[in-house]
């Protein structure tokens, strides 16, 4: 284990903390809610954020997706591709996120984290400065790949966060 492990388990631990918080004592129904009919709900943010930890995580191990190899797609049951990651979803693929339990999101998004901190602790200092991805300029590193994915979680989780507190104004 290096530093930069730790630092990064530590970031992955806060946001699956968080995405616990934010959908803890929801029902399906308003973890399905929309603020606008533009706008992304819980159950799409968490869904969506889970996922691409799951593939982005799964891609740079090297290993099966939590999503299709525990089968969560079966739990889900959602009309999308079984490698649909939500990027790109219009507004009506993300109303289609719907009737998703807490417990199926908490449950899913756990998998996925356990699944990245066993890899993390797999990696040595030296494996950060890999490069993951050359389609882009300059290529994306593994170290770029895991900030960039802690980001967009942080980004999403803290969305569905908002949510909650519209849905609990008066």
């Amino acid at each position: 284990m290096t530093a930069s492990g730790d630092l990064l388990i530590d970031a992955f631990d806060r946001i699956r903390d968080t995405v616990h918080r934010v959908v803890d004592g929801l029902s399906p129904d308003e973890l399905a809610v929309r603020v606008d009919e533009g706008a992304n709900s819980i159950a799409w943010l968490v869904w969506h954020l889970t996922r691409i930890q799951d593939d982005h995580i799964a891609d740079l191990a090297g290993t099966d997706e939590v999503w299709i190899a525990q089968d969560w797609t079966g739990r889900f049951e959602l009309p999308f591709s079984r490698r649909a990651t939500g990027y790109g979803h219009s507004p009506e693929d993300v109303a289609a996120v719907g009737g998703i339990t807490g417990e199926a999101l908490v449950g899913y998004h756990n998998a996925v984290h356990e699944q990245t901190v066993t890899y993390l602790r797999t990696l040595k200092d030296e494996d950060y400065g890999r490069v993951v991805d050359r389609t882009w300029v300059p290529a994306v590193t593994l170290g770029v790949r895991l900030v960039s994915v802690v980001s967009d979680d942080l980004q999403h989780v803290g969305q569905a966060a908002f949510v909650k507190g519209w849905l609990a104004r008066p």
